[in-house]
């Protein structure tokens, strides 16, 4: 009876939080709505003064990542510290959506791990839109018809995406985030389907490379299939009998497929890297990276002389890779990624030191680095 009065008792308690955490989340919703109505007042003032160029920034990623590492730098537990980071996105989402929601363009179809980042980074009150094409996400952010893009730009064993890398190169576009995510491949089918019946597996490329010693093992005489993305995989596997998809969770949820198998990545560790592309350039957050394109004179040392100002000042890189050159045969251009921001004062003196012995140096944007 005891017990009883006990269970009872916590059960009122947690009813009580309950209410008080329903209260708070609509007191910060009234703040957010004011938010917006002090931004609007402000723009209308700047453009009776004459900036006609003058809009609202509703979303700000430097802000966002500045409060979610201060939820999880002061989290005490017992949630996880990204448990309380992904509630209280989904908290800003919902109250961002109250100014504005957010039009959001991702390598689609829907079920795609790029959907996946795309929920993750913005939450669940931004409208995501998906696209067929990397091309496409970029022209859609470029033509103003939605606010930001997400596209895959690294895999942690397959290396980078070329074809995010090449957009950069004519595109006006700058990186305002980036999201990291742990993926996790299954092997899926229509419900029903058995082993004996599977005569095909279709994934995206980089999909079939990260699984590839797997699939050696256990399918070796069934034929692979390279398609555009695991999305269409997953909706090929729910229309096409005896067809397999190599996917993930929200492919699987999306198109109602069943597993045959799970978890069939090679290495337990592999994480997909993807950027936010939008048309603003991104405040410091305190924590940042930098990412630019340059490219040296085709002579000895070339390279060494890129790197070697990032040497001098003590400034990290975390990503160089390289593409070739579209305006000249046999040369390339350096995608180097390291950490600062552009506005401080270190990265900004390397910077001036490329541009003096580069031929070309197009800084991509600084944006906070992923905090979840």
């Amino acid at each position: 009876m005891a017990d009883d009065r006990d269970l009872d008792q916590v059960r009122a308690d947690i009813d009580a939080i309950d209410r008080e955490i329903q209260s708070l989340l609509n007191r910060r919703a009234g703040c957010a709505q004011r938010v917006a109505d002090i931004k609007l007042a402000e723009v209308q003032a700047a453009r009776e003064q004459g900036d006609g160029d003058a809009e609202v920034v509703y979303y700000r990623p430097e802000r966002e990542a500045q409060v979610l590492r201060g939820i999880m730098n002061r989290n005490e537990g017992p949630l996880a510290d990204g448990t309380v980071a992904h509630i209280f996105r989904e908290v800003m989402s919902a109250c961002l959506a109250l100014e504005r929601p957010l039009q959001v363009a991702y390598l689609g179809p829907e079920g795609t791990f790029t959907q996946a980042a795309a929920i993750k980074h913005f939450g669940h009150a931004a409208v995501c839109v998906p696209h067929n094409t990397i091309d496409t996400v970029f022209a859609q952010v470029e033509s103003g018809e939605c606010n930001y893009g997400v596209v895959p730009v690294e895999n942690s064993t397959e290396g980078m995406v070329s074809h995010t890398l090449d957009n950069f190169m004519d595109s006006p576009l700058k990186i305002s985030g980036e999201v990291e995510m742990r993926i996790s491949h299954h092997l899926l089918v229509a419900p029903g389907t058995d082993e004996a019946q599977v005569t095909r597996i279709c994934a995206h490329q980089q999909a079939l490379a990260q699984c590839r010693n797997w699939l050696d093992r256990h399918w070796p005489n069934v034929e692979r299939d390279a398609v555009s993305s695991n999305g269409e995989a997953a909706r090929i596997a729910a229309a096409e009998p005896g067809v397999a998809a190599v996917a993930g969770d929200m492919a699987a949820e999306q198109y109602q497929l069943e597993k045959l198998a799970e978890h069939i990545e090679d290495y337990a560790d592999n994480t997909t890297r993807f950027l936010i592309v939008g048309r603003e350039e991104v405040p410091p957050s305190g924590n940042d990276k930098t990412s630019i394109i340059v490219s040296s004179r085709n002579k000895p040392g070339a390279l060494f002389a890129l790197l070697d100002p990032f040497r001098r000042s003590g400034v990290s890189l975390t990503r160089i890779d390289t593409r070739p050159s579209r305006t000249e045969k046999w040369a390339y251009v350096f995608f180097i990624e390291f950490e600062g921001h552009m506005g401080d004062d270190r990265v900004s003196t390397i910077l001036n030191e490329l541009e003096e012995q580069s031929i070309l140096l197009k800084p991509l944007g600084s944006y906070p680095q992923a905090v979840m």
